[in-house]
């Protein structure tokens, strides 16, 4: 933005207002009158050149006021009770901007100051404030009075130095004034810093300092040298320094760094650079491992190798992440017996089980081995101490053979990023296990929790998983938190209970639903495990089982029924005897068509049956188009020939017999034609000729002995069955009249057409009589 003025229409609820990085060069006692709820004005990066605390004085709940990075050169104060942070850093003054009124401003805590001189004058106004932060960002600084720091209250106090700066002075007075320094742009590249520090030597007294942290930082290794030797004999504690680069050459004897009297306790040194300079690397390395401290880091220097004194330090933290460290490193004794933390990521170390050797004569608890090439063979022996409980194993090249070489009480353990496709089942059972991480490897199924029985927190997310192992159910009941989403599931049944366990554990499943989806069968993918149903009985096969067991027994009870209660067998017989006369029908030659015949059909009966034959079976044929001859024995002789000759002259003369069989007929009447079938043997030669009725059940039983062709006929079912139920007569009557099927075109030249009045008019008393009727 490139705001010239503060706009005025600006809500008058706002409790934060950000003008910075705009061109604002003068305040206006109207430009905040009516915000009366400012909380926090931001006017850095600006070019404000005056400001007169005054114009804030209707903002009475202004806590936070930024006006660094201007062009300020006065400022007149107004006692604001109520302001907490207030920075002036970063501006053109000639002196610190300091005077009574701002010592009236109990309530400060955070303030900014800059100027091009500092004097103990100005301090003096402000000496009895306790404050919490004292920055001091200089953009030029041509004076300093030795001692002023000092007189100020603070628990913080940061200093940005410009160049050419006597840092020197600057150290010795800021250690003396807060418990936490900070120290930024650190230039003595070209500095006389060396040969100063060197003719004064000081022991600095009265010095309050525990953390010290200098950042930005360029200097020579003699420059380091004496910082360290200046300030390992004071009360710093704790000793950081980032970003800084070396250089120059060294005139310094390392060897005399005094190592004693200290409380000094942890070094770090972040993101180091190197110019080129002439010193041994052993006196690089073991001025820090001689130091007689707990913690240690150098971390992002490029450090190619590490050497540790002969005898047993007190080391119990070791940082050395992201350098160029090799399995040399490991490669002599080195004395640790203190060490609980050890860091080496990102580094170029290869065998793991050489860490492990010299792990063991450590008490490690905790150590990160993580983004390096790391390795393992099977027949390699690894040695670790009893005490490691978290190791961080990620982005190496590990495969399955790493679980043969993991600490026994391990707890946490993260395998993530490594070429492993399944846990092994002959490894040691790591009982104490409580997380495990196997993200982003190649497993392709769920790994159980045998060898690990107490794991509540598994990671399996990003790998080849298809489906889930019943191991992993049956012994993974101890995990509580569950993370296996970007997998490419297979949503099968397979999958089925990992599904259900997704849906109905609260919290359990990282991720789900969003990062659980399917890759195949083809027709689900991209469709979440969610909205996925697997029935139970598709995945079930003893439930499956069952269920078809179930459903046949239930129609094995539906027929039973229905064939009681519908006589469904007697319409199956009926249903087959239409279908194989129909069969017949179509088989049979035109020479038996066109046989010698006088009539289309023969009836025989007994006189107990002649009701249903004249009121039920004539009346039925007497309703087809066409005409037909019918020949009725009704069972009377005719004179000069006996029953039998009748009967049989009947069948001779008729192209189709019907047999109306009844208990009756068969006790009186079929001795007539059991001769005849005998002698003939027609019942087999042409078995469409005889049309059986069975008008009322015949046991087997009742048939005599005498009627060895009868009783064959009947057991093997060749009769059509007159039905007792009215309803079933419709398929009675198609089954006969596909039984009695005569093409008429074929048999009526054969057959000469007579008319008979009434029934019994000719031939009375005559076994024979004769009917024209329609035929079917």
């Amino acid at each position: 933005m490139s705001l010239r003025k503060v706009p005025e229409d600006l809500s008058p609820i706002t409790t934060t207002l950000d003008l910075s990085y705009n061109l604002l060069f003068q305040l206006q006692h109207s430009d905040f009158r009516s915000l009366s709820k400012l909380k926090a004005l931001i006017l850095c990066h600006n070019r404000i050149q005056e400001l007169d605390i005054k114009t804030f004085e209707f903002n009475k709940e202004l806590r936070y006021l930024d006006v660094s990075n201007n062009r300020l050169k006065r400022v007149t104060w107004f006692p604001l009770a109520d302001l907490r942070h207030v920075d002036l850093s970063f501006n053109d003054f000639d002196a610190v901007p300091i005077c009574v009124e701002t010592g009236n401003m109990s309530q400060l805590e955070t303030l900014g100051l800059s100027g091009a001189k500092i004097q103990k004058s100005d301090f003096q106004k402000i000496a009895h404030l306790h404050l919490n932060t004292v920055f001091l960002g200089l953009r030029t600084l041509s004076h300093y009075e030795e001692g002023s720091l000092p007189i100020l209250n603070t628990r913080k106090l940061h200093i940005v130095l410009p160049v050419d700066t006597n840092f020197w002075v600057l150290l010795q007075d800021g250690i003396k004034t807060s418990k936490i320094l900070e120290v930024t742009n650190i230039d003595l590249h070209k500095s006389q810093f060396t040969s100063y520090g060197s003719q004064q030597n000081p022991i600095l007294e009265n010095a309050k300092t525990s953390i010290l942290l200098l950042n930005k930082v360029d200097l020579s290794w003699d420059d380091l040298f004496l910082i360290f030797q200046l300030i390992w004999h004071t009360s710093v504690e704790y000793f950081q320094i980032q970003h800084v680069t070396f250089g120059g050459k060294v005139y310094l004897d390392h060897n005399s760094f005094d190592y004693s009297n200290t409380v000094m306790r942890t070094v770090k040194l972040e993101h180091v650079h190197f110019r080129i300079f002439n010193i041994p690397q052993e006196s690089v390395y073991l001025l820090f491992t001689k130091m007689d401290i707990e913690n240690l880091t150098i971390s992002d220097a490029q450090m190619p190798h590490m050497l540790f004194p002969m005898y047993p330090t007190r080391f119990q933290y070791l940082n050395f992440a992201n350098n160029i460290l090799t399995d040399d490193v490991f490669k002599k004794s080195i004395q640790l017996p203190h060490l609980k933390t050890l860091i080496l990521k990102d580094n170029k170390l290869e065998t793991l089980s050489l860490v492990s050797c010299f792990a063991s004569n450590t008490s490690l608890r905790h150590l990160d081995l993580s983004e390096n090439l790391l390795q393992h063979e099977n027949d390699e022996n690894c040695l670790w101490p009893e005490t490691l409980v978290t190791m961080n194993l990620s982005f190496n090249k590990l495969a399955d053979s790493v679980f043969r070489c993991l600490p026994r009480n391990i707890q946490i353990l993260d395998l993530n990023s490594n070429k492993i496709q399944t846990v092994p089942q002959e490894i040691i059972h790591l009982t104490s296990l409580r997380e495990l991480n196997l993200a982003f490897n190649f497993l392709t199924d769920l790994p159980g929790c045998s060898h690990f029985r107490r794991l509540s927190v598994l990671n399996v997310e990003m790998n080849l998983i298809l489906s889930s192992s019943l191991d992993f159910f049956q012994s993974c009941q101890e995990v509580k938190t569950l993370n296996a989403g970007r997998n490419p599931f297979q949503c099968t049944c397979e999958l089925r209970d990992f599904i259900q366990l997704g849906k109905y554990s609260e919290g359990m499943m990282v991720g789900w639903s969003d990062s659980y989806i399917c890759e195949y069968p083809l027709n689900l993918k991209g469709t979440q495990l969610k909205d996925v149903h697997l029935p139970e009985i598709s995945c079930n096969t003893g439930l499956l089982i069952v269920t078809i067991v179930v459903i046949m027994l239930v129609l094995g009870m539906a027929v039973a029924f229905c064939c009681f209660h519908f006589d469904l067998p007697w319409y199956l017989r009926m249903l087959h005897q239409w279908t194989q006369t129909w069969l017949r029908v179509r088989k049979t030659t035109q020479e038996q068509l066109r046989r010698s015949v006088q009539f289309h059909v023969c009836i025989s009966y007994s006189e107990h049956d002649s009701a249903w034959v004249k009121y039920e079976l004539i009346p039925r044929l007497e309703k087809e188009d066409g005409s037909v001859l019918i020949c009725l024995h009704e069972g009377n002789s005719d004179p000069g020939q006996s029953m039998t000759e009748d009967a049989i002259n009947c069948m001779e003369k008729s192209h189709k017999s019907i047999f109306v069989l009844s208990p009756n007929f068969v006790q009186s009447e079929w001795c007539h034609y059991e001769p005849y079938f005998a002698h003939h043997n027609l019942s087999h030669e042409s078995p469409d000729y005889i049309v059986l009725i069975l008008l009322e059940p015949i046991p087997l039983y009742c048939i005599p002995t005498r009627y060895p062709k009868l009783k064959a006929l009947m057991e093997k079912k060749a009769y059509l069955e007159w039905p007792q139920d009215r309803r079933k007569c419709g398929l009675f009557w198609a089954n006969l009249r596909a039984a009695l099927h005569v093409s008429l075109l074929d048999t009526r030249g054969t057959c000469e057409p007579q008319t008979f009045t009434e029934l019994n008019e000719v031939f009375r008393g005559s076994a024979i009589s004769l009917i024209r009727t329609d035929f079917l």
